[in-house]
């Protein structure tokens, strides 16, 4: 998969991460974690959270055992954001979800964030998906940009993760 749309300025291209990638997606994790949530939670939080699901270790399990598609978005060659999802097993309906979705906070406000999700939802369709769901901190004010991609609040959710409360609400976008 690989999409060309551009930007007034640069060349962007999505394509799926492979393991190799994995420092890659480090390097954008270390850049974009920390500015994303440091409004929002603890930096006990962020610290604690950020050494689970980021380690090589995680993101190789993600990738193989856990069946996350990693997207890369580059712009102009070099990565600039990323994305990961993967089918839900419960739902009988086919019910993808939208992992992470993060852009360098020096290219935020360019499209960028959203040409990754409509990269995801392009993928989940062409593999049956129905429905695309996503959770977002109810304090993050990202759940603006994802209402303007047409997902709408679902339900609320709390999930421990070590001594920490994520709590979210679960947005979701029809597919069909």
């Amino acid at each position: 998969m690989q999409l060309m749309p551009a930007t007034d300025t640069a060349s962007v291209s999505i394509q799926p991460a492979t393991l190799a990638d994995i420092p890659t997606i480090i390097q954008l994790a270390e850049a974009t974690w920390e500015p994303t949530y440091r409004f929002i939670i603890s930096k006990e939080q962020i610290d604690y959270m950020y050494r689970v699901i980021y380690t090589p270790a995680s993101l190789e399990r993600q990738m193989t055992t856990e069946g996350h598609v990693f997207l890369l978005l580059r712009t102009d060659g070099h990565p600039a954001g990323y994305a990961s999802f993967s089918r839900l097993p419960m739902p009988a309906e086919a019910v993808f979800k939208l992992h992470k979705i993060y852009v360098l906070p020096s290219h935020q406000g360019q499209r960028l964030g959203q040409q990754l999700v409509l990269a995801v939802e392009e993928a989940a369709r062409a593999a049956g998906g129905e429905a695309l769901e996503l959770n977002v901190n109810r304090y993050n004010p990202a759940i603006s940009f994802y209402e303007r991609q047409g997902f709408q609040q679902h339900r609320e959710e709390d999930i421990a993760i070590g001594p920490y409360w994520m709590n979210d609400y679960v947005m979701r976008k029809e597919l069909k």
